[in-house]
């Protein structure tokens, strides 16, 4: 595989675990009342990123090693 390729996939790769993760940990939404705060998170897109993300990388890494 072309250097370029897989250098493209790596640096993609990266980029999509690095914004998966913060889609992990940030939360979606809250609501303040005063005395309370409340926090509500769904973390399904964060996960589909960080499965992408690390297929993309391990391709980028592993693909056309001989």
């Amino acid at each position: 595989m072309n250097k370029t390729i897989k250098t493209i996939l790596v640096i993609a790769g990266i980029l999509l675990l690095l914004y998966g993760g913060y889609e992990l940990i940030m939360p979606e939404s809250s609501v303040d009342i005063g005395i309370a705060e409340f926090e509500t998170q769904n973390n399904n897109n964060a996960y589909t990123v960080l499965g992408i993300g690390t297929v993309v990388l391990l391709l980028g890494l592993f693909v056309g090693k001989k």
